[in-house]
């Protein structure tokens, strides 16, 4: 507690300590549990409004005047603001409270939803669509403050599972809306999108009054404005978004991208290509918490590097594929790239509380005030690292735009990221896997203590 004024009404929880086992075990992990289950139902809505216009463009025929280019440009528009939004959105927590804010949050989505119904149809300015593009990027907002208010939740011992099914559940809005999307395209045909941007309003309605009536606000997360300052000025905070980079960045670039690059690269039609975009962030997101357990057992960064290695390896094969312009292996390799973005996805996170409990150790702290400085500061360095991990997505956009417009095939884009993810590979042996960072306690009865960054 800080010695502010407590808060009351509004389902404000005065007294958390997730760390003390009796209190987990008699209230603080059934209220947990339920703070969860709602966030992710509201954080799946937000993904899948942020990726909105990864299923629109399969709307977009010829005469809609938009070439391939502008279309992965309002993909990469949507991408953009969804990273910059996750900054304020990180804070929001402590200022308003988990429970207020994701309702907040949730009725934002109203705002592209809407937007994107009235004006979905041809004739309508590419200034316009890349205004209503922009606008779904809140939804790429309510991962940020979703994750801080969940990692306020769970001990450090459940943090890895708790945050993976929290990000996987909500990450599994982007192949749920493209389902949806091949479901409206292949009964009532591609010149009725307004059938899916309709059939979202009273889920986003339904999101919100459930926030309202069953999570909490947990007083003691404050604003604390040291722990922002701090965050930024650790090193730790910008190599783990380096990372993230390679893993969300990954994911959420070739989820908005794929079924583009399937009509653009391969000839696909609009439903041929929304009957295969949504399996690979499917795979992606439903991985995502095996992830994070698999860091809770082994160790984060260890997963984390296996996971940079395969997906070099598998971005080889979608490079050989598309040179000699075979689709089944192209899809062959791109689904590895899903599933090992979305294993890297939880792992990384599960790094980021670990490696600030780590720090505390290393500084002398122990028991609750190493478990508190760790909170304090992986919550404020989510935001930032989730901000810029969400602009990796950016990036893969714009080189898929920037190859097909030069060369009309992905093949240089997809050499770059093989680069990329070699240099995550070295990035994650040479600071987190070559050296511990200091020393920590021994392990209490039944668990495995992770004071290491080599174990985090």
């Amino acid at each position: 507690m800080t010695g502010k004024p407590a808060r009351t009404g509004g389902r404000w929880i005065e007294r958390w300590d997730p760390e003390d086992e009796v209190f987990w075990k008699e209230t603080g992990e059934r209220t947990a549990r339920r703070n969860l289950v709602y966030s992710v139902f509201s954080e799946h809505i937000g993904f899948s409004v942020w990726s909105l216009w990864s299923v629109m463009v399969l709307f977009m025929g010829p005469e809609y005047g938009v070439d391939p280019a502008g279309k992965f440009f309002l993909i990469a528009t949507a991408t953009f603001v969804g990273a910059l939004v996750r900054v304020p959105y990180t804070f929001a927590v402590a200022r308003f409270g988990g429970r207020n804010w994701t309702v907040c949050s949730a009725l934002m989505l109203l705002a592209p939803t809407v937007a994107a119904l009235v004006v979905m149809e041809p004739g309508t300015s590419y200034g316009t669509f890349l205004l209503v593009a922009a606008l779904t990027g809140v939804g790429g907002g309510n991962f940020a403050s979703s994750m801080t208010n969940i990692n306020a939740f769970f001990p450090l011992r459940r943090k890895g599972w708790a945050l993976g099914l929290n990000a996987g559940g909500g990450n599994i809005g982007v192949p749920v809306i493209q389902l949806a999307g091949l479901l409206v395209i292949g009964t009532a045909g591609a010149g009725h999108p307004r059938l899916l941007l309709a059939a979202y309003v009273p889920l986003i309605v339904v999101a919100a009054a459930l926030a309202w009536l069953r999570m909490d606000n947990l007083a003691p997360v404050r604003n604390d404005t040291g722990a922002v300052r701090e965050a930024l000025r650790d090193r730790h905070t910008w190599i783990m978004a380096f990372l993230y980079t390679g893993t969300f960045g990954s994911f959420i670039g070739y989820g908005f991208a794929f079924g583009l690059v399937l009509q653009t690269q391969f000839g696909r039609t609009p439903l041929q290509a929304a009957s295969l975009t949504f399996t690979g962030p499917l795979l992606g997101s439903l991985i995502r918490p095996v992830g994070g357990a698999l860091a809770d057992r082994f160790g984060g960064a260890r997963i984390t590097l296996a996971t940079f290695v395969a997906m070099a390896a598998a971005t080889g094969v979608v490079i050989a594929a598309s040179l000699r312009e075979s689709l089944p292996v192209f899809l062959g390799g791109f689904m590895a790239l899903f599933l090992l973005s979305g294993l890297g996805n939880g792992s990384t996170y599960k790094m980021i509380p670990g490696i600030f409990q780590a720090k505390a150790l290393a500084r002398g702290m122990a028991g609750e005030e190493a478990a508190a400085y760790g909170r304090r500061l992986s919550g404020a360095a989510m935001g930032l690292i989730g901000a810029v991990g969400a602009v990796g997505g950016l990036g893969i956009n714009l080189a898929f735009r920037e190859a097909f417009a030069t060369s009309g095939s992905g093949t240089a884009a997809f050499t770059a990221f093989l680069a990329f993810y070699a240099a995550c590979c070295l990035v994650t042996w040479a600071v987190y896997l070559r050296r511990p960072v200091g020393p920590g306690p021994a392990p209490s009865a039944g668990e495995r203590a992770e004071p290491q960054l080599t174990t985090v």
